[in-house]
């Protein structure tokens, strides 16, 4: 398991989701896909799929994500926003 992080860069975070991404949904539409392009929509990620990313995100982070950040997690921009800032719960 790798150690929490708390101190990830924009890139860092990127990179971090797109890994998580890659093991719930495999395949070409995860390489194009844009820093707004709506996660679900272009993944075909269900409910239990996006649970699944949060879950793994958290773990790899140490950052809880709270049912009230999943509004700002449709992008990756969204997920990078909530990576790169300060967690208040540290």
């Amino acid at each position: 398991m790798t150690a929490p992080r708390h101190d990830l860069t924009p890139l860092e975070a990127r990179t971090l989701v797109l890994d998580v991404l890659r093991t719930v949904s495999p395949g070409p539409a995860l390489d194009a896909l844009g820093p707004h392009d709506d996660l679900r929509d272009a993944l075909g990620l269900d409910s239990l799929d996006f649970l699944a990313v949060v879950t793994r995100v958290s773990e790899r982070t140490g950052r809880r994500i709270d049912e009230d950040d999943y509004d700002g997690l449709a992008d990756l921009d969204g997920w990078v926003g909530l990576l790169t800032t300060s967690d208040p719960a540290l």
